[in-house]
């Protein structure tokens, strides 16, 4: 009986511990990719940092999930960019019944706004895509890692600090590409872009993008616009054409062949795994493309 007895107490106890977590650590929701990577590099194995939406999914067109819906029952507080990039995040709070309720960190808070430039229809929209930007980028660091402090203040010394570590390798890194192109004259460098998300990281280096080719994101051209399009850019001057890492679209082909201007590619940002790394090997990739690109128009003057 006695032995009955304490079997049932260890199993219950073996239970208990089984169903409670060995840590009791804060989830920290985000909705785009580089918000993991600075989140992570902030809390580091403090917090749980919870994607939203799966690794395959784009965000300017997703429609919230019921998975997605559960899993904002489970966050402590999440990040958004609140500007027009995540709004499958508010439709999901708002379905879960969290508006007002679930803490959100606006990470834009403190970055000054620009609306996408070039566009070939003269529309003014707010840019949403500021993590493209190492300055932005930094602001956003800081902006978050003060409010995680303030959230879970028994951390906030190790956030600011981290901030402070992950912005000043953005910082560098940004240096390293600005000394690459420091001896370069001034060029009048003219560049079209496929999607206008990228008006933040030309800002960066005192350029400006000259035409954007979609007439909103992920809407293709019809034929006539198209011959438009190439058109202008023609008459623009247009040097190099700027388009998705991977970009299917067979319309930026024919943009190439009509016009002989180089194409290069840049990264949205929001695609692929969710890894602490993963903004820093993007925005590496696009420093590079860009200076790639400002150095060969310098090689394309000298030889005219």
């Amino acid at each position: 009986m006695i032995r009955k007895l304490l079997y049932s107490i260890v199993f219950g106890l073996f239970m208990v511990s089984a169903a409670c977590p060995a840590e009791d650590i804060p989830r920290i929701g985000v909705t785009l990719h580089p918000y993991y990577s600075f989140v992570k590099a902030i809390v580091g194995d403090t917090a749980e940092v919870v994607p939203l939406i799966g690794e395959g999914f784009n965000p300017h067109n997703y429609r919230p999930q019921p998975e997605d819906i559960k899993k904002c029952m489970t966050l402590d507080v999440m990040v958004v960019n609140g500007i027009g990039h995540d709004e499958f995040a508010f439709e999901s709070i708002e379905a879960a019944n969290l508006k007002g309720k679930l803490p959100l960190i606006f990470a834009n808070k403190d970055v000054s706004l620009i609306p996408v430039s070039g566009h070939l229809d003269g529309k003014k929209v707010v840019n949403p895509h500021t993590f493209v930007s190492v300055t932005a980028s930094v602001r956003q660091v800081y902006t978050i890692a003060k409010e995680l402090g303030e959230l879970f203040p028994e951390n906030a010394s190790l956030y600011r600090k981290n901030g402070r570590k992950y912005a000043a390798r953005l910082r560098r890194m940004k240096a390293e590409y600005m000394e690459r192109i420091a001896d370069l004259p001034d060029l009048d460098f003219r560049c079209a872009t496929i999607h206008g998300g990228y008006d933040y990281l030309f800002q960066d280096f005192g350029l400006q993008v000259t035409a954007v080719i979609e007439p909103g994101h992920g809407l293709k051209p019809a034929a006539s616009q198209l011959a438009r399009i190439i058109d202008e850019i023609k008459r623009l001057g247009v040097n190099v054409i700027f388009t998705e890492m991977a970009f299917p679209d067979k319309y930026v082909d024919t943009i190439h062949e009509e016009t002989g201007i180089r194409i290069r590619h840049l990264s949205h940002l929001t695609n692929g795994e969710y890894t602490e790394e993963g903004f820093e090997k993007g925005l590496r990739a696009n420093l590079e493309a860009l200076t790639n690109a400002l150095v060969d128009a310098k090689t394309a003057k000298q030889g005219g």
